[in-house]
């Protein structure tokens, strides 16, 4: 397995954790300030991982 098509797994994983955060919001509350920033920083680490790996494998 190349390093590109890694860092385009591990991108794709950081997305679903994501998806998961973003998903827990709570019954009464809603989501959270930090349950939101965290999604958003995954988010980013996310884009930034699976732009790297396509980049890496052109």
């Amino acid at each position: 397995m190349s390093f590109g098509i890694a860092l385009t797994a591990l991108g794709l994983f950081l997305l679903g954790g994501a998806w998961s955060i973003w998903q827990a919001d709570h019954d009464v509350k809603g989501r959270t300030t930090p349950q939101v920033l965290f999604t958003v920083v995954l988010l980013v680490a996310a884009g930034l991982a699976v732009a790297a790996g396509i980049l890496y494998q052109v």
